[in-house]
């Protein structure tokens, strides 16, 4: 059943068309990924799909009743605690809370007969407010709240926090919490995964999976749109194309339909081609009975449908990062490095060797330290302990995913040439071009540009330098997808060395060769791509043979590995029986539960305020036990 639909939607700014008629229609439960270039038209049209903006013509369709709800990269939220921001979804079941506290407080009153239908209406009231509590997951609501908070990547500390002293990526994952929590029957999310690591990324892509709603996501991110989606809409040039399956299966369609659509433009042309010739012989003839024959082929002509030439959108040409100098073979030796913020310990014991041409990913969870450990190695600031050495001719360019290296008030042109005063206008515009910014977009100022626009300045600054040593910070983050292909084919014929924080699945599988996980104590080593990575991490034993080999271990460590093994299964297998034991308990407290409101209904019981009371006080004491014992059982499992 169609629960979303446009029709013809146009949208313009001045002159700059931005949505052409763009009709598609997406049906209950479906998972639609919308891709195109930055700057394409996607948040506009969500923008028009959630009512904030107005669309100039067309026809917009909603199925009657579906709850939409919308994640923007523009958040709007209030000054209160984290916890308290997502409590105000529940407001309703916060209200009937306080109801049923006051209906508590009349039913504790001294009975009296003269009062019988003002007793039997309170009970009447408390039961019905109980039932209705109950079903709108009154008992439920809070561990919920918990569930997605830590699945996003919070602990029970940061519930506390106000909002307003977070950072961009906290309130980007407070405001996608508290959308999850509304459960719309329409999900819009724009770049949900951008404030996102990879344990948060991964917990929402299973989230997504199994939503019973409609998902229309806005992402670069390929692996999360692999994942999740079944749908694929593309908006090109204001218009949209519509493929049925992932980001994957729409790549390949797409290559073909260009191929087919190249294919019947160019046949078509030489058609008309030849047809235009035929005509302009029988002109040339001058007799009537030819400039007839004339007439009557161009009549034909004007009447085909002309087939357009295929799309194709701007994309950065080819580029390459070229070190200027060859650096030694050993570029960067860390050792028991640690670093600390007042209590808040980051990392110690942090020991890293980087051999020329290495590239390497640092993953870990937010917070954990990673661009702090960047600006350690660029000396910005300076490690607790431990010891940090250079190698020899190593000359480092850093890509800061804050975009904080530019000056919004220059002009794109003066933030390049002030950096690179040797590059001639014609160079300097050269190089901008390849970059896609042309003709008078060189003009404007840092301000006045997207997040994807910043990150090309800051891309060109880095092929500039002809550094050997690349230090990149988010490098993909605001990218189109074309921009980061363009980035991957760069950076794998780069003969430099790459360390590189980012949690775009797709670029680690691509151009890492080595991972590097950190934690609280330092580094684990992972050799080869991010997919390995999950494996070794989901099944430790599976390469123990190549890693012995590879990685040169001791009998020593071995045994250590394998005791840590044993330990860690044991402990698995303490929480399986833990595990039985609470699902029992949470059947045998189902059932309590079940008998005590079946008790409510008994004449003897709702008939009398005192035991009505000492059955609800037993209800709330063993729905309390029940959540407690849901907590526990989430946490296990």
């Amino acid at each position: 059943m169609t629960v979303l639909s446009c029709k013809d939607i146009n949208k313009s700014y001045g002159i700059d068309v931005v949505l052409n008629k763009v009709t598609f229609s997406i049906n209950d439960g479906e998972k639609v990924g919308f891709v195109g270039a930055n700057g394409a038209g996607k948040s506009t049209l969500f923008k028009i799909l959630t009512g904030e903006l107005t669309h100039d013509s067309g026809e917009l369709y909603f199925e009657k009743g579906k709850k939409v709800g919308y994640l923007s990269q523009h958040l709007s939220l209030g000054d209160a605690t984290i916890y308290e921001e997502l409590l105000s979804v529940f407001s309703e079941l916060l209200n009937l809370e306080k109801k049923m506290v006051d209906l508590e407080i009349k039913m504790k009153e001294p009975y009296d007969e003269s009062k019988e239908d003002y007793h039997n209406k309170v009970i009447k009231d408390y039961t019905t407010a109980c039932d209705m509590y109950e079903m709108k997951g009154g008992y439920t609501y809070k561990g919920e709240i918990s569930r997605v908070l830590k699945g996003l990547g919070f602990t029970e500390s940061d519930f506390d926090k106000t909002i307003s002293i977070l950072s961009g990526g906290q309130k980007t994952r407070v405001a996608l919490c508290k959308l999850l929590l509304t459960h719309p029957d329409i999900l819009l999310m724009d770049e949900p995964t951008n404030h996102l690591d990879l344990n948060a990324i991964e917990w929402l892509e299973e989230y997504l999976k199994s939503y019973k709603g409609t998902v229309i996501v806005i992402s670069h991110d390929r692996f999360f749109l692999d994942a999740i989606t079944d749908k694929t809409i593309e908006l090109l040039n204001g218009v949209v194309y519509i493929y049925n399956g992932n980001y994957t299966k729409f790549i390949d369609l797409k290559k073909k339909n260009i191929e087919l659509l190249q294919k019947s433009y160019d046949l078509q042309q030489a058609e008309i081609k030849r047809q235009e010739e035929i005509i302009k012989k029988y002109k040339s003839f001058n007799r009537e009975k030819s400039i007839k024959a004339a007439e009557s082929r161009q009549k034909a002509l004007d009447k085909i449908e002309r087939i357009e030439a295929p799309t194709i959108e701007k994309e950065i040409t080819h580029f390459n990062f070229t070190p200027e100098i060859k650096s030694g073979n050993d570029v960067l030796h860390i050792e028991n490095l640690s670093k600390s913020y007042g209590e808040k310990l980051l990392f110690s014991n942090l020991d890293m060797d980087i051999k020329r041409e290495n590239k390497i990913a640092i993953i870990g969870e937010n917070g954990r330290g990673k661009t702090t450990l960047f600006k350690i190695i660029m000396d910005n600031i300076k490690a607790d302990s431990g010891i940090k050495v250079l190698g020899k001719n190593v000359d480092i360019a850093y890509y800061d995913q804050e975009q904080s290296n530019l000056n919004p008030e220059k002009t794109v042109l003066d933030e390049v040439w002030d950096d690179f005063p040797e590059l001639t206008v014609t160079k300097a515009r050269s190089a901008l071009a390849a970059f896609l910014f042309q003709g008078d977009e060189v003009f404007k100022t840092i301000s006045s540009l997207s997040g994807g626009e910043k990150c090309r300045i800051n891309l060109l600054k880095l092929m500039l330098s002809n550094s050997n040593f690349l230090l990149l910070d988010e490098p993909t983050n605001h990218l189109d997808i074309m921009s980061r292909e363009a980035l991957e084919d760069a950076l794998l014929g780069y003969e430099g060395t790459v360390l590189v924080i980012s949690h775009d699945r797709y670029f680690l599988n691509k151009i890492i060769t080595r991972i590097f996980e950190l934690n609280i104590d330092g580094i684990k080593e992972y050799l080869g791509n991010y997919s390995y990575y999950v494996e070794k991490k989901n099944n430790p034993t599976r390469f123990q043979t190549i890693d012995e080999v590879t990685d040169g271990k001791t009998k020593t460590q071995i045994q250590q590995e394998k005791k840590k093994k044993r330990e860690i299964e044991k402990e698995e297998k303490q929480k399986k029986l833990r595990l039985k034991s609470i699902e029992k308990e949470i059947a045998d407290t189902e059932e309590e539960l079940e008998n005590l409101q079946a008790q409510l209904c008994l004449e003897e019981v709702y008939s009398n305020p005192t035991k009505t009371l000492e059955v609800n006080t037993l209800l709330s004491s063993t729905n309390e036990k029940l959540s407690s014992l849901y907590e526990e059982w989430e946490e296990l499992v």
